[in-house]
């Protein structure tokens, strides 16, 4: 609960004035019995009406002051929640936008969105009802107590009995009640991500006819998330009838023993009055527990999730020799004896690596699937550090750079492009901030999507749904690819990022992309891109088996000769 207290800081003086507002309420509330009695025994007993006036009045004023000092503290509660939410929001996406893959892979997009929503939710319902009525419940329970014994201690005794019980009873709901709902929130994690999955894979669902299975699954979590909702939910739930038959048989025996004092004279009648009023606000202060109870215990379990995002170590940072006067500006590449596993695991997908690429040279990376072509990319913008080895840049350690000076240098096209829902002049900007309408036109000539652009309806202002739905696989790579190039970049990464782009317009992408003064890295499955490389870097295993351009690797590499002759027979072998 650290980081609530922390977020709450700047609205100390909202929240003394909304507990002061709720103090003025409650103070109402506990005198109002007292001046009840004091209008049965002084008016009403002996029938004088100036009394009941006297008495009826200030009850009147006093109820119409807790009136206004209601709302007022709704007000003030109410921005103190929402701006609480705001703060929290802000402070964990700007986590999030800092954590490392190694983070991303620990926390699922499905547990992510649930903190960004649901937990926070659950947090400002629990601060709104702690400036609003959780500490006027318990304060209740004092104060009702304490005026009982001030109007008349021995019929009030009986709190002495019921409140500690009560109160350790709450006590240890709170406990249970937190450990429950934690883990329903895990399991609504669960709900969330099989949602997102399904909402995003709905047409290979149903080109696989797999509905039934989706559907099952979909209902096995979320049974288990009903289950311990209605478990947690029961807990509460029947603890309160319990609570409710001890505040009713107090009720009882005060009564029955209120009568026993007034027929001995040792207390009036207005005192069983005011003493039964303090009682039935006690139990209502009571029956509110259960419901104030699952609040706290859920606003408990959801900052605890939220603080272990907020907490996260995060392990690819800024080092203390990072230069600020490091830039990229040639684009050379240098591996020296890299070796790279992900975290947590503890095989190496990179074994030893090392190479030089030349300022502007242009390198097709070839190799099966699974040789560590995109973890080797990874590296250069350092995604992802090194396990062994060092990776350098203009002869600079990456390690060394300014993350955002190192990555700013850099156009990266991943395997799955990725568009954010916008138009398509959004998207291409998006990779370079202030960037001029020639400079977004030029891009997507460049990438051979300005012609297709225009033949669209709204032209550049065409909407993109999410993650371009609306878009075919080859527009979506060659959006992506122009977001790349409008960045100007020194080094230039396409990671099989024209694997949907026909081999003419391929060729003249490529053609375009010479125009730019950077390095470029092309992992490719295919040799005719390949063959245009200056040299191609054969990859297999995590290990660089051989180096080349296309006439050397066909005399030299087996393995290359093998894919060559996959793709074009063994008479394209030859003729090649």
């Amino acid at each position: 609960m650290k980081y609530v207290v922390r977020y709450l800081k700047p609205y100390y003086l909202h929240i003394i004035i909304a507990w002061s507002l709720m103090l003025i309420e409650l103070a109402v509330e506990l005198m109002l019995p007292f001046f009840l009695g004091k209008m049965i025994d002084q008016g009403i007993q002996t029938q004088n009406l100036d009394a009941i006036i006297y008495w009826g009045s200030i009850m009147v004023g006093l109820a119409f002051l807790s009136f206004v000092a209601g709302v007022f503290n709704s007000f003030y509660a109410s921005h103190v929640t929402f701006r609480f939410g705001y703060d929290v929001r802000q402070k964990l996406f700007d986590k999030v936008q800092a954590f490392s893959f190694k983070n991303l892979n620990e926390y699922p997009t499905s547990s992510l969105v649930t903190r960004f929503t649901n937990d926070i939710r659950m947090i400002q319902n629990g601060i709104f009802m702690g400036l609003r009525i959780m500490l006027r419940a318990p304060l209740l329970v004092i104060g009702g107590v304490v005026m009982a014994f001030i109007v008349n201690w021995r019929i009030a005794l009986i709190f002495l009995v019921t409140v500690p019980l009560l109160i350790g009873s709450l006590l240890w709901l709170v406990r249970k009640g937190g450990k429950l709902f934690e883990k329903v929130q895990a399991r609504l994690d669960n709900v969330n991500r099989i949602m997102q999955e399904n909402l995003s894979g709905i047409r290979l669902i149903k080109a696989f006819l797999r509905k039934r299975y989706e559907t099952n699954r979909f209902k096995k979590t979320n049974t288990e998330l009903m289950t311990y909702t209605k478990t947690s939910l029961r807990l509460i739930e029947a603890s309160m009838p319990i609570l409710l038959f001890v505040m009713n048989m107090s009720l009882l025996f005060i009564l029955w023993y209120g009568n026993i004092e007034v027929g001995s004279n040792n207390a009036e009648v207005g005192d069983v009055v005011a003493i039964v009023n303090y009682a039935l606000r006690v139990s209502m202060a009571i029956s509110m527990f259960g419901f104030l109870t699952m609040a706290l215990a859920r606003m408990k379990a959801s900052a605890e999730r939220i603080e272990r995002v907020l907490d996260a170590d995060i392990d690819l940072i800024e080092t203390k020799n990072a230069n600020d006067q490091y830039r990229v500006k040639d684009g050379a590449i240098e591996f020296s004896n890299v070796s790279f596993h992900y975290p947590n695991y503890q095989e190496n997908v990179l074994m030893d690596l090392s190479f030089k690429v030349k300022p502007q040279e242009k390198i097709a990376i070839i190799g099966a699937t699974g040789s560590g072509k995109t973890s080797l990319f990874q590296l250069i913008p350092r995604l992802y550090d090194v396990t062994n080895g060092a990776v350098f840049l203009d002869g600079h350690d990456v390690r060394d750079f300014k993350l955002n000076h190192l990555r700013r240098a850099i156009g990266y096209v991943p395997q799955a492009p990725l568009l954010f829902t916008g138009s398509i002049r959004e998207n291409i900007r998006w990779g370079k901030n202030g960037a001029t309408e020639d400079e977004i036109i030029q891009a997507a000539k460049d990438a051979q999507i300005h012609d297709t652009i225009n033949a669209l309806p709204n032209g550049y202002e065409t909407p993109i749904g999410q993650k371009g739905v609306n878009l075919s696989g080859g527009q979506k790579q060659r959006v992506s690819i122009a977001r790349a190039l409008i960045r100007q970049p020194r080094i230039l990464m396409l990671d099989d990022s024209t694997s949907a782009l026909d081999l003419k317009t391929e060729s003249h992408l490529l053609d375009a992309i010479q125009a730019y003064q950077c390095t470029t890295l092309i992992v490719t499955q295919k040799v005719i891109t390949a063959m245009n490389a200056d040299r191609i870097f054969l990859l297999d295993d995590g290990k660089l088996l051989a180096t080349g351009n296309h006439n050397e690797l066909i005399k030299s590499s087996e393995l290359y000769q093998k894919i060559v002759e996959s793709q074009f027979g063994k008479e394209g072998v030859r003729e090649l």
